[in-house]
């Protein structure tokens, strides 16, 4: 694989969680700027009515991602109003789950982590990866795939793909710091401290600009796909790789058992 896999911020077991909050929370401004939620519901209502399974469970959720307005496109514009959704992340925004919690009766953030390399047989449905893919090294990628196939679950993943050249990533990174000051206003909730590390102390920023950056490196492009699939396809399950154009070029990966 050409991928490169240098570290995140986010990813660090010792990272205080307050600021990967306040950067999830800038993720989520990007998805909504680059149409994801749109997307992955047009991914995901095909493979609902392929599988018939009404219940999607989002690892890796961060603050909500493009899944709270995924769910909300699949609920009124594709006419699946029994949809669910379940988020879910190895470190839990406890504040999210709290709202999202009490204002919905079809979604529910879970409060305990979850780490998507090690999912409970007791935990179905259509399991999605939005973003979040790249962080896995290559085995535990491969573990995942390797896992839901065996369970004969359907998965659903999507990642924007960035393209910052390696040579000019000295480059992107002031910029995208730069970009992260213009955003930040859309954020919601916009609390003080996001503000004051971001205008005052610009942690967040600095960051967010090198995670950014350095998820160019570590996406899985189509032929990392392939790789990945190598050795682990089984006829009982079809696995469906595709880039889509549009508001941003995206990577998805589609896997479901046969019916």
């Amino acid at each position: 694989m050409k991928r490169i896999h240098l570290f995140e911020f986010e990813d660090l077991p010792w990272f205080p969680n307050w600021i990967r909050i306040c950067m999830t929370r800038l993720i989520v401004v990007m998805h909504k700027k680059f149409g994801t939620s749109e997307d992955m519901a047009m991914l995901l209502a095909d493979l609902i009515k392929r599988t018939k399974t009404k219940k999607i469970i989002d690892l890796c959720s961060g603050s909500g991602g493009p899944m709270l307005d995924t769910i909300a496109l699949l609920r009124n514009q594709h006419h699946l109003e029994d949809v669910e959704l379940v988020l879910s992340d190895l470190y839990p925004n406890l504040e999210a789950a709290k709202r999202i919690n009490s204002s919905s009766d079809y979604i529910r953030y879970r409060t305990t982590p979850l780490d998507a390399t090690h999912i409970d047989d007791s935990i179905q449905g259509i399991f999605t990866m939005v973003g979040s893919f790249h962080h896995m090294r290559p085995d535990q990628a491969k573990s995942i795939l390797t896992a839901v196939q065996s369970k004969k679950q359907p998965i659903c993943i999507m990642e924007i793909n960035k393209k910052f050249p390696l040579l000019l990533w000295w480059l992107f990174i002031p910029l995208s710091a730069i970009l992260c000051l213009f955003i930040t206003p859309l954020v919601r909730p916009l609390t003080i401290r996001q503000l004051i590390f971001t205008y005052i102390i610009p942690v967040i920023p600095l960051c967010f600009a090198w995670d950014a950056v350095i998820t160019s490196g570590r996406i899985y492009r189509l032929e990392d796909l392939d790789e990945l699939l190598q050795g682990i396809k089984e006829d009982t399950y079809i696995w469906k790789k595709e880039v889509i154009e549009g508001k941003s070029e995206k990577i998805y990966l589609i896997g479901y058992p046969k019916e």
